[in-house]
């Protein structure tokens, strides 16, 4: 895909909306093969997708074997809305809490006071450092189930308009 075609994904009013969320789901493989799916917080800058994490997950030294990830953001609501990101992982270490884990987000709320509580408990518990998980997509599709549908979809919508014609 090229990169023009991905921007142009990423800047439909649907994905922005998506990216705005909170929460992605991390696919990655894991050091023994097998495929791992984990929800993290991210945030997105326009042109990569943002995560942060602990210096001892496990995730980390599964990325660094194999940096190929896919992510998966979406809706709980009918039609459901999915952005689908493809790319490679980098990992970047931070001492300190990195600027996009401490950022407020949209819709994970907290009173200001539970947001004192909160930002004292990250400061003393990742006091030596933080890891950034930085994806810049290299794929990306829109699902909306109104203008884009799942591409076996697609097909069968194809497959049925050509009965209808027959």
């Amino acid at each position: 895909m090229q990169t023009n075609e991905i921007t142009e994904v990423l800047n439909r009013p649907i994905s922005q909306e998506l990216l705005a969320r909170d929460v992605t789901r991390l696919a990655y493989v894991a050091k023994d093969g097998t495929p791992r799916n984990v929800p993290i917080a991210f945030v997105s800058n326009g042109s990569q997708i943002i995560m942060c994490t602990t210096k001892n997950a496990p995730k980390l030294p599964a990325l660094r074997e194999n940096p190929a990830v896919a992510l998966t953001i979406d809706t709980e609501v009918h039609p459901p809305r999915i952005l689908l990101i493809r790319g490679r992982a980098e990992l970047d270490f931070v001492d300190g809490i990195p600027d996009e884990y401490l950022q407020p987000t949209s819709s994970y709320e907290m009173t200001p006071e539970q947001r004192v509580d909160w930002e004292a408990e990250v400061r003393s518990l990742y006091h030596d450092g933080m890891v950034r998980i930085v994806v810049t997509p290299t794929w990306a599709k829109l699902i909306d189930f109104e203008t884009t549908l799942p591409s076996a979809v697609e097909e069968l919508v194809r497959q049925r308009e050509e009965r209808q014609r027959a």
